[in-house]
């Protein structure tokens, strides 16, 4: 991403309590995942344990050629049992699973950081709406852009992109401090968010994310997850306005 956000300058009114259990269900799920080494129920034998990653990522992630009615994807055949689930629980499901800890962690700054902001701002119930449904687009989106694709999409990437885009929306204003390298410099938060757009956007069309396409991580699932956000965003906003409803009058 571009920069690691530390901070941000809104100062948001109430606890941002569906910022913190969004938090709180990805990293619960990522320990009780076997990917954790806290799950010792997976086994230490590694070809086991490696087997049981396999088999859980196949069940749980977002599967192209699934989602897009092309029939179920065996697991591999070195690691038989645990069939997938339906497609539409997989697409949500694959949004709650990280291959790994840097992944999570890298997920959850951001979504740290502006979760808060763009929640206060629209309101605990219509920033989990516009978080999971634009999180189910990026899905469905990334699914379009490799239909036959039978590699698992998981990450919370596209609906924290959809976050990010709902802020740009709502307070694109602030200034975020924002490690560079290793200075902290503070920016204004539409430049930095605008430049992981842009830089998400480069890399999507420049180096694709489908098997075989020498990459593994969803930027198209980014990408559209992002657009999603801003016009949920503006939506939301919109409608806000146009009902006079004030931000007190929102839970």
């Amino acid at each position: 991403m571009a920069g690691i956000p530390l901070s941000d300058d809104y100062p948001v009114r109430r606890i941002p309590v569906a910022t913190y259990l969004l938090i709180a269900a990805n990293v619960l799920v990522y320990l009780l995942s076997p990917m954790s080494l806290i799950a010792v129920w997976y086994g230490a034998d590694l070809p086991a344990r490696l087997c049981s990653v396999e088999v859980y990522i196949n069940r749980w992630g977002a599967i192209p050629a699934e989602l897009l009615g092309g029939g179920r994807v065996p697991p591999p055949p070195e690691c038989p049992g645990g069939g997938a689930e339906a497609a539409w629980i997989s697409a949500f499901t694959s949004m709650f699973l990280h291959g790994g800890v840097a992944h999570l962690l890298g997920n959850m700054v951001y979504l740290f950081v502006f979760g808060p902001v763009v929640e206060d701002r629209l309101g605990r119930l219509r920033y989990l709406a516009l978080y999971l449904l634009c999180g189910l687009v990026s899905v469905y989106a990334y699914a379009l852009t490799d239909p036959a694709g039978q590699s698992p999409l998981v990450g919370a990437s596209g609906a924290i992109s959809a976050v990010l885009g709902a802020y740009l929306v709502v307070q694109f204003r602030s200034r975020v401090i924002t490690l560079v390298l290793v200075f902290p410099v503070r920016l204004p938060g539409w430049a930095l968010v605008g430049t992981y757009f842009v830089l998400q956007y480069v890399l999507y069309i420049g180096m694709p994310s489908s098997p075989g396409g020498g990459d593994s991580v969803a930027y198209a699932a980014h990408v559209y997850g992002f657009i999603a956000g801003v016009l949920g965003g503006l939506l939301i906003h919109r409608v806000r306005w146009r009902s006079g409803t004030r931000l007190s009058d929102m839970y």
